[in-house]
């Protein structure tokens, strides 16, 4: 599969999306939008959706970030909003509250998996073994030398610390509209900070403000980072994990605190930057646009996203049976 798998008939971009259109009065295509992470996921349970079920049309699978994804899932009900957003974090409750107002009132949230956030570089570079601390010192604006606050002084990695490789830093990461980011900013660069300990007087905003000399912010998927990186074979590039499971031929993965990222430290809890995933369904469509029930029993089915499923295949951390029964059954009650 690998990179091949995001030229899928059945993806395309979020922009077709982006601005309400009029659709014939019955639309009977599921259409999906959102996390980057999801996307390979929800594109190979879209192709066999379709080949098992020839009654209903393959659904539309589009990527544009957890973010936009459910941006455009609150936009409101009827044939011209898209029906499931996917989401590699929890959906905020700033989200819900617009799509409250926009009279999105039942949203059914689907957790099918796990995945991981990875640091891959070209796989011909020296080997990275990470810690946040290391991350933060690499990428933020300022950093405590001496007790005070100063603009990064750092252009190689080896500066930071003589275990790392002798190469300039650059680093592509994800763009704001991406729950990757929340999650590499939360796990990674903020516990980095806090590690960092940064002087009483330290601005309010000295863990989140990045550089802009070294680091570059990806809004596109992941097939943008991967390009950044044959363009520039020192970037070292954030990803999801199961991305980098398909493309591991050509990159290479840091450790994280002395941890390998993989299925198996994963799912035993051992990789320290980890995360659920989500797809929201919009419960108002459930009934008029066809396939919607049947789309969520096929996603969560054992053949799909258990233990030895076709997904697990792709990269995906099942999560437990019991897990994965009990979100089917809120998903059936209308919870």
């Amino acid at each position: 599969m690998k990179t091949a798998l995001f030229a899928s008939a059945a993806v395309i971009a979020l922009a077709a999306f982006g601005t309400p259109v009029a659709f014939a009065q019955s639309r009977d295509t599921i259409q999906i939008a959102g996390s980057s992470t999801v996307l390979p996921f929800a594109s190979i349970v879209a192709e066999e959706f379709g080949a098992v079920f020839p009654t209903f049309n393959t659904p539309v699978v589009g990527s544009g970030g957890t973010g936009g994804g459910l941006k455009s899932f609150c936009e409101g009900v009827g044939e011209n909003t898209i029906d499931i957003a996917d989401a590699s974090r929890p959906i905020k409750d700033s989200e819900r509250e617009a799509c409250t107002a926009a009279g999105v009132t039942d949203i059914r949230e689907i957790q099918f998996g796990f995945d991981g956030i990875v640091f891959a570089s070209s796989a011909t570079k020296a080997d990275f073994a990470l810690t946040p601390l290391f991350v933060y010192k690499a990428i933020a604006a300022q950093v405590p030398v001496d007790g005070k606050m100063v603009d990064n002084p750092y252009t190689n990695w080896h500066e930071i610390d003589a275990s790392l490789p002798d190469q300039a830093i650059a680093l592509a990461i994800p763009g704001s509209n991406h729950g990757t980011r929340e999650v590499f900013q939360e796990k990674v660069v903020s516990a980095g900070c806090e590690e960092a300990g940064l002087p009483a007087d330290a601005a309010e905003d000295a863990c989140t403000t990045l550089r802009q000399d070294v680091v570059v912010e990806i809004s596109g998927d992941y097939t943008e980072t991967l390009a950044r990186l044959a363009s520039n074979p020192d970037t070292v590039g954030v990803f999801g994990l199961s991305f980098y499971e398909q493309n591991k031929d050509t990159l290479k993965v840091a450790t994280v605190d002395g941890v390998v990222p993989s299925l198996e430290s994963v799912s035993a809890g051992e990789y320290p930057v980890s995360r659920p995933l989500f797809f929201y369904v919009k419960g108002q469509h459930i009934g008029v646009i066809p396939g919607i029930e049947e789309y969520v029993q096929f996603f969560l089915s054992d053949a799909m996203s258990g233990n030895g499923g076709t997904l697990e295949a792709a990269g995906l951390i099942p999560q437990p049976a019991a897990k994965t029964a009990e979100v089917l059954a809120a998903f059936e009650a209308g919870m």
